[in-house]
């Protein structure tokens, strides 16, 4: 017959063990951290340890011994895969040298002290390589594993000034090693859900840098675009000057003449400022999301690659299928970036097909925008078809392999919408699909 107190107190340290082991199982699927999967082992073979050090099923000392050293691996592999900075510090001088020696010696001690306030070997392991990334590297700032050594290191402290040891095991029949299984837990917890917005803000950043990398990178075409649409309004306003200054110079220049002309050089200076500021709201880095007219977004691409589609002699077709004036919410210009990118892929497959096209067409249902964009190349290859979103894979010598990849990104992570591709022997179509607003 079992102490109901012990048996009680095993049994949620089992379901700490078991929440802990599912839990980092589902993170790792989701994530693909290799230190979720490295701790989902250790907590799995640290779970087989307690139930056999419980003795409440069975005893088998063989298979608890190879759980504690399986384990003790594992915690190796999460430690390192956790850690944070330079394994070893930058010495310099003397100075340098006496002091890490001394925080190494610090670190070691506070390691054995832990050891054996719990007695059990892959916590401490954790706790050791760990406490070694925070020594080692506190000009980097407050990390993931500071919360997780902290914690610890607080517990230890007063731990050790309470004398709890002594107090636990003169005034219970249990073992410490169980609120060092659930201490663990909470530390683990607490110290990941710190690191997952670290990496989350980390995210945001890269996206954003990305994306100024990506059109970076298409400045050189785009640079050519404005200058080729610049050359023909230039041309227009030169000879309207010629004309005026003509009729000037044989007192021929009439009032409704001069009007009409007046009028004209007007329309090619509009042209000129709108081109201007088509490119600059496509390289404005805005953040604000806002409800605008597909339309408008639709223009803005066409207008940046009008100089392409013109020179490659291109028969681009926009058809609505629904309301001209239909709106979603986000942000703009990462909406142009998308359609740019998209369209420029488009653009590069019909290079050489003969009477090329491009179709744009745009529907809707209750719910949402649909935007298709379609070409008549010769489709992409089914072995690279699902590869083509992936950062950095490009099949053009000077691609980036960042414009795809970034556009699923924006439509998902902005727009919550979808991007996906088909593609056959009669072309590729690119489908966004986005919820529409009211």
């Amino acid at each position: 017959m079992y102490d109901l107190t012990a048996a009680l107190s095993y049994g949620i340290t089992f379901g700490i063990l078991i929440m802990t082991v599912v839990y980092t199982f589902i993170r790792y699927i989701y994530s693909k951290e290799l230190f979720y999967l490295s701790y989902f082992f250790m907590q799995f073979f640290s779970l087989i340890y307690i139930v056999l050090y419980s003795e409440l099923f069975c005893k088998i000392v063989f298979l608890q011994d190879l759980s504690l050293f399986i384990a003790t691996i594992f915690a190796i592999v999460f430690a390192i895969r956790f850690y944070e900075g330079r394994f070893l510090p930058e010495i310099t001088n003397n100075k340098e040298l006496i002091i890490n020696t001394l925080l190494l010696i610090f670190i070691i001690l506070t390691a054995f002290y832990h050891y054996i306030l719990f007695e059990y070997l892959p916590y401490t392991i954790i706790y050791a390589i760990l406490f070694i990334s925070i020594i080692f590297n506190l000009k980097q700032g407050f990390k993931a594993t500071s919360v997780y050594v902290i914690g610890w290191s607080l517990i230890c402290l007063i731990l050790y000034i309470l004398e709890f040891k002594t107090y636990f095991k003169t005034h219970t029949n249990l073992d410490l090693v169980l609120i060092a299984f659930a201490i663990e837990a909470i530390l683990f917890t607490i110290s990941v859900a710190y690191k997952y917005n670290l990496l989350k803000k980390e995210n945001v950043e890269i996206k954003s840098m990305l994306l100024q990398q990506s059109k970076l990178a298409q400045s050189g075409e785009m640079i050519a675009n404005i200058t080729h649409q610049f050359r023909q309004p230039l041309n227009n306003l030169s000879y309207i000057l010629i004309n005026i200054k003509k009729k000037y110079e044989n007192n021929l220049l009439e009032k409704a003449y001069f009007d009409k002309k007046s009028s004209q050089a007007n329309e090619q200076i509009e042209f000129l400022s709108n081109t201007i500021e088509n490119f600059k709201n496509f390289y404005t880095n805005n953040k604000d999301k806002e409800d605008f007219e597909i339309k408008e977004v639709i223009d803005n691409a066409l207008t940046i690659l009008n100089a392409d589609i013109k020179k490659r002699e291109v028969d681009l077709q926009l058809t609505f299928k629904t309301n001209e004036h239909i709106r979603v919410h986000g942000i703009k210009n990462e909406l142009a970036q998308v359609l740019v990118a998209i369209i420029s892929n488009a653009l590069d497959a019909i290079k050489n097909i003969e009477n090329p096209k491009v179709s744009i067409e745009i529907t809707s249902n209750n719910a949402d925008m649909v935007l298709s964009i379609k070409d008549n190349a010769n489709g992409i290859k089914n072995k690279i078809i699902n590869k083509i979103f992936e950062p950095y894979f490009s099949t053009k010598a000077e691609g980036t392999g960042l414009g795809l990849y970034l556009s699923k990104m924006i439509i998902e992570k902005s727009f919550q919408g979808k991007l996906d591709v088909e593609s056959s022997q009669e072309g590729t179509i690119f489908y966004i699909k986005i919820e529409k607003t009211i």
